[in-house]
């Protein structure tokens, strides 16, 4: 058997001396982050739902804090690229503690405006949380760039399995202190991102953006096996070429197409398990099983991403998307079981998306100009996941779980054919060298 792919060329682009201390870094940060994101994700649907009295409107703190990180990816990205990774990574992180704030008041306040704008302030926290993965890859060689990014997501997992497990201990807590118990998790997401903050602030040393512009360009992804493509044609969009701000683009619509299933199952399954008679403590459960798999999947999309292919593994992703809503439709609403085994197959579908999306921005963006090109591509992923997660709530109200989970195999498929179709593609490059193995 024949096969067109090689190992990347990693020539003239040694690891940085620093990248390990970075990597160390972003670990602690991500776990402390990983907290904080996944307590909001696990009660934000049930404190709406509480609040404002309307299964309809359950996808609205989901959609706001999305919202939210929306605005803090574009203003985080260009903190990053005025300043660098540290005082950006600091400014969100901070701004996620002082969201959560803001929601606790709000619950104690019974103010639903205040609660959306805590949720909009918070939404700037889990920016960082996300952003954190392209300083994982500034100072990453080529041919372990996938594994860097992948590194700093499964360094999220930590927190993230923790924070919905400690839903139960920080409502308790919160009741002590006369807070609703809805809202000890946002007290956990406060000391986690404050903690986060001042962790990343003070020993994200050197600031490996900085670094990086001082480096050779980024490798483009046809010296990655999987993704041999035409060479990059001059011009484009401010001096970018062409070719980059295609690969920028496809990286950008595979992780929106990852974000936008997983987050519209994911943000309507706890509602969807409580109807059905599960407890709050097992819905985090399941939603914890949820967030591990979305992060703990990570060295295998990293190696994936490295060794197979952008493309492939992007593909593969979307695989398993349609498969996690197929199981998820046809899960018995009694079964938390296979609810669970449905969300943890999401949680892998969109890590290996997101993983080969990310790099492809990665490979792609221009040294000079890197931090606020990835923050902009952030910013398409985060307004989509947030219009999923709108009408996540919507759907079900309307036609029930199985419309919303139905609806999101079949963009899953779609997507799932179109990267074959692209990997299938006949190449225009001179062949890569050929790997005669059987």
């Amino acid at each position: 058997m024949v096969s067109r792919t090689a190992p990347p060329d990693t020539k003239g682009h040694e690891e940085h001396p620093a990248q390990r201390r970075v990597l160390r870094v972003l670990v602690v940060t991500q776990i402390l982050s990983g907290a904080a994101l996944a307590a909001g994700i696990t009660v934000g649907a049930l404190l709406a739902e509480e609040m404002l009295g309307s299964t309809g409107l359950a996808g609205v703190p989901s959609a706001l804090f999305t919202i939210g990180a929306a605005v803090g990816a574009a203003g985080i990205g260009r903190a990053c690229q005025r300043w660098g990774r540290r005082p950006g990574l600091t400014l969100g992180y901070g701004g996620g503690a002082f969201g959560s704030l803001l929601v606790v008041a709000a619950t104690m306040y019974d103010s639903v405006p205040l609660l959306f704008l805590g949720l909009l302030v918070y939404g700037a926290g889990t920016a960082s949380v996300m952003l954190a993965r392209y300083a994982g890859a500034d100072l990453a060689s080529p041919g372990r760039r996938g594994r860097a990014v992948s590194t700093v997501l499964f360094a999220t997992a930590a927190g993230a399995v923790a924070g919905p497990g400690l839903v139960g201990v920080m409502g308790d807590l919160a009741h002590s202190w006369d807070i609703p118990r809805l809202a000890g998790p946002f007290l956990l997401a406060f000391a986690a991102f404050a903690s986060a903050s001042l962790f990343v602030g003070t020993f994200l040393r050197p600031d490996p953006l900085l670094l990086a512009r001082d480096m050779p360009g980024p490798a483009k992804p046809d010296t990655a096996p999987g993704d041999e493509g035409p060479a990059p044609a001059a011009g484009g969009l401010k001096g970018v070429p062409r070719e980059d701000l295609r690969r920028m683009a496809a990286g950008a619509a595979v992780m929106v197409l990852s974000q936008v299933v997983m987050i519209a199952i994911m943000t309507m399954t706890p509602i969807h398990m409580t109807d059905h008679g599960h407890g709050t403590g097992t819905a985090g459960i399941v939603i914890g099983l949820h967030m591990a798999a979305m992060y703990l999947s990570s060295p295998l999309s990293g190696h994936l991403v490295d060794r197979v292919g952008r493309t492939p593994t992007a593909g593969l992703g979307a695989a398993v998307l349609t498969v996690a809503a197929l199981t998820a439709y046809f899960a018995p609403p009694a079964s938390g079981a296979a609810l669970a085994l449905a969300l943890v197959l999401l949680g892998i579908g969109w890590n290996l998306g997101f993983v080969s999306g990310t790099t492809m921005v990665a490979d792609a963006a221009p040294s000079d100009r890197r931090a606020a090109y990835q923050g902009l591509m952030d910013v398409g992923v985060l307004i989509a996941g947030a219009g999923g997660s709108l009408a996540s709530g919507v759907l079900v109200a309307s036609g029930g779980f199985r419309l919303l989970t139905g609806i999101g195999a079949a963009l899953a498929l779609v997507s799932a054919v179109a990267l074959a179709a692209r990997h299938a593609r006949p190449r225009t490059a001179a062949p890569a060298t050929e790997d005669h193995t059987v």
